[in-house]
């Protein structure tokens, strides 16, 4: 991993939740973690996957995650029926 790889990935989950906050107009905010795992694990999944050319025991590796916990987020995401 090249070292500002994992800098600008919080970079702009940060610039993302200033945004949020800046939008939120007085109202308070909830379930923040979840709003975030939820946005970020999604495009993760979808783009390791792909970078896996499908292969899903090469994605869990990737991700460095069980095979069967990858499945079950895939699931989770109706990225797999």
């Amino acid at each position: 991993m090249k070292p500002n790889q994992e800098s600008d990935i919080a970079l702009c989950i940060r610039t993302a939740l200033e945004g949020y906050f800046q939008t939120l107009d007085g109202e308070k905010p909830a379930a923040i973690y979840e709003m975030v795992i939820r946005s970020v694990e999604r495009p993760m999944l979808e783009v390791v996957l792909k970078q896996a050319g499908g292969n899903q025991t090469l994605a869990a590796d990737i991700l460095g995650i069980n095979r069967n916990t990858l499945r079950k987020k895939l699931v989770d995401h109706k990225i797999l029926p």
